[in-house]
């Protein structure tokens, strides 16, 4: 039997190693799939708009004065749910990279997802206090970007919280 002190260096991990890596790499995983929810969602509230078609809501109703708001587009009549999908786009690929061993992509997510974080509370202010009407898939974007706001925030508790213990 070969002793350990003979093998080389990085023959293997150490346990604590390979478990915070894995564990690193599930969190990752959540927030791709997570992401991948609101990418959905904001590439169908795109092809909709471009198509000319109304969006039918669900749950509330609201969602025509809403999407047909000022608030729904960008300059030059870019759907802001255009924008939306670029941004759930890079958290997801962020978030792939990251589970795949490119630490640097889980730094760049986190301020991604803060910006996406403070755009949903606006949208969400719009919604309550000016427009007076809310849309499903809006909302359904908002609790995404929210979700993925505390996936990282538990994430960096519970990764901190190991450290000092």
């Amino acid at each position: 039997m070969e002793d350990r002190a003979t093998k080389r260096a990085g023959d293997e991990l150490p346990s604590a190693e390979v478990g915070g890596a894995r564990r690193a790499a599930l969190w990752d995983g959540l927030t791709a799939l997570v992401a991948l929810v609101g990418l959905l969602d904001a590439v169908y509230l795109t092809v909709e708009h471009l198509s000319g078609r109304s969006v039918r809501c669900l749950v509330v109703s609201g969602c025509d004065a809403v999407l047909q708001s000022s608030y729904a587009t960008l300059p030059g009549d870019v759907p802001l749910a255009a924008l939306g999908a670029l941004a759930y786009f890079t958290a997801f690929s962020l978030a792939t990279l990251a589970a795949f061993g490119y630490p640097k992509a889980r730094t760049l997510l986190a301020p991604l997802v803060v910006a996406m974080f403070a755009g949903a509370l606006w949208l969400l202010y719009v919604q309550a206090f000016v427009l007076q009407a809310f849309c499903t898939y809006c909302l359904l974007s908002a609790a995404v970007t929210t979700t993925l706001a505390l996936i990282l925030l538990a994430r960096r508790l519970t990764g901190q919280r190991r450290r000092y213990s």
